[in-house]
């Protein structure tokens, strides 16, 4: 399962890209490029695929995603219906350590810069107080041109190099190392978000992938770190934690509608990933 590889055009007259997109849903694959990329989503909700993790994202969420790490925002499935009004919005942001001349990531003053650029190869969310600050500087830099712009960015990473408020987001560094096999990719995404809610099987998902089971399985693993399965468990868990905060449905109901036909199981898996029993989970967020 390989990503697309992703190219957003740049004009002659800019070092970096910045883009504000409107969309009825988020359309981009599960894709790399060789830029770093800053990308805060201003409307909608979905899921959020970085390197190998997945987690939800909402309105406000920001993060920084370095090179080559494979990428996807999915929304949720209301986006996706005919008719429907829902917009997905965000502002995007890709640069290169060349976008500031050829030498100055290696500038005593940017140290620190270049420290935080060296270990975003994980990726890191963006949260606090920091990412209110660095929210409203994305959005001036939509609107405004020339070398104002280019002191923005700068600004913008400096406050980044200097924050504690950053986490990283993928367990493992995972490598996008081509575009061939993207659609195979997709697929397979797609698949298990329209059906988690069931039984998976790895033989029908290695046939989508138009492969034998076993190299499917190899394959998966090789690519992202870790099983199909338990890829497909962290999926309907992710799901669960989003409707336990959400919703006041049941903790069995909930782990029916995730694809979870054992409570019990539900129980310990929820456990092992969250470090909390789904109750205890609710109501950590509830009071």
């Amino acid at each position: 399962m390989k990503p697309v590889l992703e190219y957003l055009p740049r004009s002659s007259d800019e070092s970096f890209v910045t883009r504000f997109f409107d969309y009825h849903y988020y359309p981009t694959p599960w894709h790399f490029h060789p830029e770093y990329e800053l990308v805060l989503v201003t409307e909608s909700s979905g899921k959020r695929f970085i390197g190998d993790q997945i987690s939800d994202f909402r309105e406000g969420d920001l993060a920084l995603i370095g090179p080559f790490l494979p990428h996807l925002y999915r929304n949720d499935p209301e986006y996706y219906e005919p008719g429907s009004k829902l917009r997905a919005k965000s502002i995007v942001v890709h640069f290169k350590e060349s976008s500031f001349g050829n030498d100055f990531i290696n500038l005593p003053e940017a140290k620190k810069i270049n420290q935080l650029l060296l270990s975003s190869g994980q990726g890191f969310d963006i949260y606090g107080e920091t990412n209110r600050i660095i929210s409203e500087k994305m959005f001036e830099l939509t609107s405004i041109a020339g070398f104002s712009r280019w002191l923005k960015l700068l600004e913008i990473l400096n406050i980044l190099a200097d924050s504690k408020e950053l986490r990283s987001v993928s367990n493992n560094p995972v490598v996008g190392k081509n575009q061939l096999e993207s659609v195979r990719m997709n697929k397979v995404i797609d698949h298990v978000i329209n059906n988690f809610h069931k039984e998976i099987t790895i033989s029908e998902v290695a046939d989508i992938a138009s492969m034998a089971d076993n190299s499917f399985s190899r394959y998966f693993s090789q690519r992202t770190r870790k099983t199909f399965t338990s890829f497909v468990n962290e999926v309907r868990l992710n799901h669960a934690s989003k409707l336990l905060i959400e919703t006041q449905k049941s903790i069995i109901d909930i782990s029916l509608e995730c694809g979870f036909t054992n409570l019990s199981n539900f129980n310990r898996q929820f456990k092992a990933h969250y470090h909390s029993s789904p109750l205890n989970f609710r109501k950590h967020y509830h009071g």
